[in-house]
């Protein structure tokens, strides 16, 4: 069976991110020291790019949003669809016999 592996702490990738952006050792060795893949070192230089207005791109920041008013855009879209069942039930028992 296999398992996602436990995500790091925002504070964990700040600290790493830091020290490949410094420039003292090369991207493989930073990432062996901590632990991490290389190509998830790589992904987290990334998005801290975008993040820091470096790379164009969607922020971190505007990904949580949008993900958050996605699913409240569901939640919204399903209210309506109830009260719409509700409201056609009704008015067929409102019919004159």
């Amino acid at each position: 069976m296999f398992t996602m592996p436990k995500a790091h702490p925002p504070e964990f990738r700040r600290d790493v991110v830091a020290v490949a952006r410094k420039g003292d050792a090369t991207l493989r060795q930073i990432a062996r020291d901590f632990g991490i893949s290389e190509s998830c070192l790589h992904h987290w230089l990334k998005v801290a790019d975008v993040d820091d207005g470096v790379r164009p791109g969607v922020t971190t920041a505007e990904s949580a949003e949008l993900r958050e008013l996605r699913k409240r855009n569901r939640t919204l879209e399903q209210e309506n669809e109830i009260l719409r069942r509700a409201a056609a039930y009704f008015a067929r028992e409102n019919l004159p016999k």
